[in-house]
């Protein structure tokens, strides 16, 4: 009686909240469709010059970057991991949140600081030079090229390995890990049969997030000089200002990201990996003498490189053009950034909690809303924005004929070069960010306060006013907190779809580094690395909730 009920007061409800989340799921798919579409698309001359002699160069070095990465990073975030979470050493407690900090510098911003300060006339070879006379080849230290791209992208990205496995370990694999040792497995035993085997899913799902970070880069690797598809879609938009050859450029890039997908399906092939929600927290295993000593070392040395040096390095640039940079027009810009940030992120966290809500009937066709809403966020900055900057224009031809009437000329461009256009390609982009958060309140709010309401005969709208949304306010400060700061740090959407004389931190920081005003750069890179050090305080808060 109750079931039937609750299904007849969704029926009547369907128009309403159904709508919106349907509406929201097809903006944020037209884009990758437009993309798609242009493969059909007759090419121009630049895509012929494109693919017979740049192309295979772009994708050789895109591939190249991904795997190389990807190696590295699991390495370091799953070894991280396995240590914090399996042994206590001395600072145990302390590294267990500080290596998540050096996600908290945007990769654009480690690049141009290393390869300054690692440079012929940076700190580190002219102290070599000057106060102990010693000289070395300059090109030992560079960070340039795939090298130096790899070494930024594993020094700044290994933490989502990291938090991810890191995570599943503490909680998840207990049992096994003790029978193992029980049995007499040694150390390295038990990590490489038991752990690696069954952290796998876990270890992929932060190599994944990784190879979408390197994907979607555009600072580093334009900052040191390396060719991938990111880099081509950008030269290909500014450079030749042509749309349709980027729109071919950004559906290669897709293709890359459904392959890589795919090969990670063809290689789980069957396999299904299961966990106990009994299973206790992993009792750590004391380290002492050389073992404590090594650990700790480790540990350390990732801190001080991945976080420490370069944060320590920006203030003191810092302190030396403070009274350069701090003006007028850096409040302006920054009263940009949150301007667009907060709006961006209160359409994000309406469209999530409308859509989240929705999904909670636990359907087919909520379940595939929730992915296409949320896909958004597994696609490059460059792809979204070719998308949105081909749909926007499409947009504007179609309503010319207003235009026109309106006196604004025969063809004009008015919200392809608008603001508007850049909100849509965040909300896009950070859809899932909102998502996942509220999502998360759901869930551990339930739906028996809801049933109760709908059987008291308030509707879905009065019920989630009354009911709901008091229970998920955490929730969507969390999720508002967490999409705010990702948009603040967001470089190639910003750069692509950003209206003229238009500026945010990330793209100020990165006009001063390509500019060579390195030291000029440091100030908004510290303010942007300020707000990512709440991201990660507010992951660990969660964390903890969580827990309990």
């Amino acid at each position: 009686m109750r079931a039937e009920l609750i299904k007849r007061n969704l029926k009547k409800e369907f128009n309403g909240w159904w709508i919106i989340s349907i509406v929201g799921a097809v903006v944020i798919l037209l884009p990758i469709l437009v993309i798609f579409s242009s493969i059909v698309q007759e090419p121009n001359e630049n895509w012929l010059h494109i693919r017979q002699y740049l192309l295979k160069n772009y994708v050789t070095n895109t591939i190249l970057l991904v795997v190389m990465t990807a190696i590295l990073t699991a390495i370091l975030g799953v070894t991280l991991a396995w240590l914090i979470a399996a042994y206590d050493f001395p600072l145990k407690r302390f590294f267990r949140w500080g290596l998540m900090l050096p996600l908290s510098i945007p990769t654009f911003i480690a690049a141009y600081t290393y390869r300054t300060m690692l440079g012929y006339t940076g700190v580190v070879q002219s102290t070599l030079r000057n106060h102990f006379d010693y000289q070395m080849n300059p090109e030992l230290l560079t960070v340039s090229g795939i090298g130096g791209a790899v070494f930024i992208f594993t020094l700044f990205l290994f933490p989502y390995v990291y938090m991810i496995t890191r995570a599943f370990l503490e909680n998840q694999s207990t049992s096994y890990i003790e029978n193992a040792r029980l049995l007499g497995r040694g150390p390295f035993a038990v990590f490489f049969r038991i752990v690696l085997p069954l952290s796998r899913p876990a270890i992929i799902g932060g190599v994944v997030l990784v190879i979408y970070e390197v994907l979607g880069d555009y600072g580093v690797t334009s900052l040191l000089g390396i060719h991938t598809i990111s880099t081509a879609i950008f030269q290909t938009w500014f450079g030749m200002y042509d749309v349709d050859s980027a729109m071919r450029l950004a559906a290669w890039l897709m293709v890359i990201i459904v392959g890589m997908f795919l090969f990670e399906r063809l290689l789980r092939q069957r396999r299904r990996y299961h966990v106990s929600n009994k299973s206790r927290p992993l009792v750590p295993v004391k380290l002492t003498g050389m073992a404590g000593i090594a650990a700790f070392m480790y540990c350390g040395i990732v801190f001080l490189i991945g976080f420490l040096i370069p944060f320590v390095q920006l203030i003191a640039w810092a302190k030396m053009t403070f009274h350069k940079v701090w003006d007028t027009s850096f409040f302006t810009l920054l009263y940009q950034t949150v301007y667009v940030a907060v709006i961006s992120t209160m359409i994000i966290l309406i469209l999530a909690v409308v859509v989240a809500n929705v999904c909670r009937s636990h359907s087919s066709l909520s379940f595939i809303l929730s992915k296409c809403v949320t896909s958004g966020y597994s696609i490059p900055g460059p792809i979204i924005a070719i998308g949105v900057l081909a749909m926007f224009i499409a947009l504007d031809k179609w309503l010319a004929p207003l235009y026109s009437s309106m006196g604004l000329g025969k063809a004009p461009l008015i919200l392809s070069l608008s603001l508007v256009m850049l909100i849509v390609g965040y909300c896009i982009r950070f859809m899932a960010t909102g998502f996942n958060a509220i999502e998360v309140g759901f869930e551990k709010v339930g739906t028996k306060y809801t049933e109760a309401s709908r059987m008291l005969g308030l509707g879905k709208t009065r019920t989630f006013f009354k009911v709901d949304l008091p229970l998920i306010k955490g929730s969507i400060i969390s999720g508002f907190i967490l999409t705010f700061v990702e948009i603040c740090k967001e470089l190639p959407l910003a750069l692509l779809l950003r209206p003229f004389n238009f500026e945010t931190l990330a793209t100020k920081t990165y006009q001063y580094a390509n500019d060579e005003q390195i030291h000029e750069a440091s100030i908004s890179s510290l303010l942007i690395i300020a707000i990512s050090i709440v991201s990660v305080i507010i992951i660990q808060m969660i964390g903890k909730k969580v827990k309990q």
